[in-house]
């Protein structure tokens, strides 16, 4: 059933450091994933489910938000913008775009979470058990990195538990939840505030109907580099779901090729790889499971592999780059080898050979 009555909000304010360098020039929900800005795919699936009034949370570079999507128009949608001057966590975040709203039902999600939930089954089951907060949560295969949320036989959420090594549940938060508004009305305002830490024990804590909606949909947190090149691989392939592919882009379920991009000769591209506009990959160069970025320049007989390679970054000739991060402008000469996780700023240049995790070339 369409949400027509139902307004979304997407928390964007956050810094991102933990995807840096990628995130000095622009907000981790603007890096470009399988073709598009991340926040593209998730406002394709509001969209989808009959939501058109969104109002985006934002801090961190506030601007690139309004100067890619504008009023919404473009993308079905009516987009506003809320501002926060200081970090007001994610309940002062939501708090603060109160005055904004005007639907009784509110959906708010986190601006960094790849999900397949069907929201409308999301606001159904907020709806039949008259509750004041429904939460998406997710079942996942090892859930000790996360916070768990144990629920009853009804569904109705009994705690909020801190990451442990032996957790009484596999459900996690998946940060998508459903508000009444005159909850988020309630939330102290000017101030930080932490949903997981202060409004949802609180409201336990008051006898508040807070309910789970429970399934193992896709999901996943873009928030490390190898979330973000595994989140654009799946997006590529289809594992995960979105209505924002680029149609004017090459694209199979093993990569997507954006126009203007230049693959050499007999270059590889596999993986779920993402080659952005004005690319080039060279030669005999291996691309796989990666995201390239507009004009980047991978040299023949490279080998880029679960990695990112930034706005205008020059991987050379012979060069290996395996879960790297390549910041934009970068330069890394031939014969070098990035690996484990290394990260390279913007605008650094590295000789050739300068770079090596093994004694032989």
């Amino acid at each position: 059933m369409p949400l027509q009555d139902v307004d979304a909000v997407v928390l964007v304010g956050g810094q991102g450091t933990r995807l840096r360098p990628l995130t000095l020039s622009a907000p981790k929900p603007m890096l470009p994933t399988a073709g598009v800005p991340f926040l593209e795919h998730l406002l394709s699936r509001i969209s989808a489910a009959g939501i058109s009034h969104v109002i985006l949370g934002t801090s961190y570079r506030a601007d690139t938000f309004s100067e890619y999507f504008g009023d919404g128009a473009a993308f079905g949608l009516e987009i506003e913008y809320v501002f926060e001057s200081e970090p007001l966590g994610t309940g002062g975040g939501i708090r603060n775009v109160q005055d904004r709203l005007r639907a009784d039902t509110v959906m708010v999600f986190n601006g960094d979470v790849l999900s397949g939930v069907d929201l409308p089954s999301v606001v159904a089951t907020h709806r039949a058990n008259r509750a004041d907060v429904t939460l998406h949560l997710v079942k996942v295969a090892d859930p000790r990195a996360f916070g768990s949320v144990p629920t009853s036989p009804d569904g109705r959420v009994e705690a909020f538990l801190e990451k442990t090594d032996d957790p009484p549940t596999d459900q996690i938060n998946a940060g998508c939840y459903v508000f009444r508004r005159e909850i988020i009305s309630a939330i102290p305002s000017g101030r930080a505030v932490s949903v997981e830490r202060d409004t949802f024990p609180g409201l336990l804590n008051n006898g508040a109907r807070v309910f789970g909606h429970v399934d193992s949909s896709y999901w996943l947190d873009l928030g490390t580099p190898t979330a973000f090149v595994q989140g654009s691989a799946d997006l590529v392939s289809g594992e995960a779901p979105t209505a924002a592919l680029p149609a004017a882009a090459d694209r199979t379920w093993q990569r997507l090729i954006m126009p203007g991009a230049v693959v050499v000769g007999d270059g590889t591209i596999d993986g779920g790889s993402s080659i952005g506009a004005g690319a080039v990959v060279g030669a005999g160069a291996l691309v796989r499971g990666s995201v390239l970025m507009d004009g980047a320049r991978i040299g023949p007989r490279a080998r880029v592999e679960r990695s990112v390679v930034g706005r205008g970054a020059v991987i050379g000739a012979g060069s290996v780059a395996v879960d790297a991060i390549v910041g934009d402008g970068a330069i890394v000469g031939t014969g070098c080898e990035l690996r484990q996780g290394i990260r390279i700023w913007p605008g650094i240049e590295i000789s050739d050979g300068g770079v090596r995790f093994s004694a032989e070339p």
